[in-house]
This record gives C-alpha cells, structure tokens and sequence, in this order.
C-alpha cells in the first residue's frame, strides 16, 4: 500500500481532489473520496463539477442508484461501493478500513498535523506500506520533508 501525505497550506481540500481525482482516472483507477462532514462532501462535490470546465470529472454519492458504476465516489465512510483500489481521506482522519486500498491520499491541515505524525509512525510498522509526504511549495506541490 501507499500512502500519500498532502499538507495543505494554501488550498482546501476541495482544490485538491479534483486534482488526485484526474491523476488517479487518468491512471486508470477508481476512487473514493471519504470525509465525514457533508459539507465537505459537497464542497468536493461542486469542485469536481466545476474545478475543469474542459473535462468533467464523473462523480457520484455514497447510497444512489448507480453508486456502483461510478469512477469517481464521495462517501462518509471508507466503504469501496465503487470498487475503488484509490482512496482520498479528504477529512484528513485516518481509517484503519484504509489499509485495504492500494493507495491513499491522505490530506490534512495544520489542525490535524500531530494526528497525522501518529499515522505517519503507526505505518511505519505496517508491512509494505509506502509512505510519501507532499507539500505545497509556491502553488505547486512537491514531494519532500
């Protein structure tokens, strides 16, 4: 499994999925985007809708008719009802049903940044487990400490 840190300085969440989003259809994957909070949700909702106008990301909610066939699944909980094998911890709360995706990006503010040290050790002493931190650095971001 790997798991990807992104410590957001500039933008919020909902500018960020959308751009985890494209990279992980444009890798051929499913995704689910999990956060608890439905306004959150639906932050991510409106961006995936509006983030690029050019090329709409497909997306859907947990518990509609055709969750299932969506690329793309917003979800209170970390439940793959789309198949997902990506998975964006969009809340910045880690999960342990997280441990089953092949990848997670697990996307946290300052607010959460002594929780996610504890998961950053915690996986440390997960076999396999892949761990990458990225951090905003003048509007881009960069792989690094």
């Amino acid at each position: 499994m790997r798991v990807d840190f992104y410590q957001l300085s500039q933008d919020g969440p909902e500018q960020v999925v959308p751009l985890l989003a494209r990279a992980s259809l444009q890798a051929g994957e499913r995704l689910l985007v999990v956060a608890e909070d439905a306004q959150l949700r639906s932050a991510i909702d409106a961006a995936l809708w509006d983030a690029h106008p050019e090329a709409f990301l497909a997306h859907g909610e947990e518990g509609t008719t055709h969750a299932a066939r969506q690329p793309i699944l917003l979800a209170s909980a970390c439940t793959s009802d789309n198949g997902a094998k990506y998975c964006v911890l969009a809340d910045g709360q880690w999960r342990d049903e997280a441990n089953g995706f092949a990848r997670v990006f697990l996307v946290f503010g300052d607010e959460r940044i002594e929780e996610t040290r504890g998961v950053w050790r915690m996986l440390d002493s997960i076999e396999g487990a892949n761990r990458h931190f990225w951090k905003q650095d003048g509007g881009k971001w960069r792989e690094g400490p």
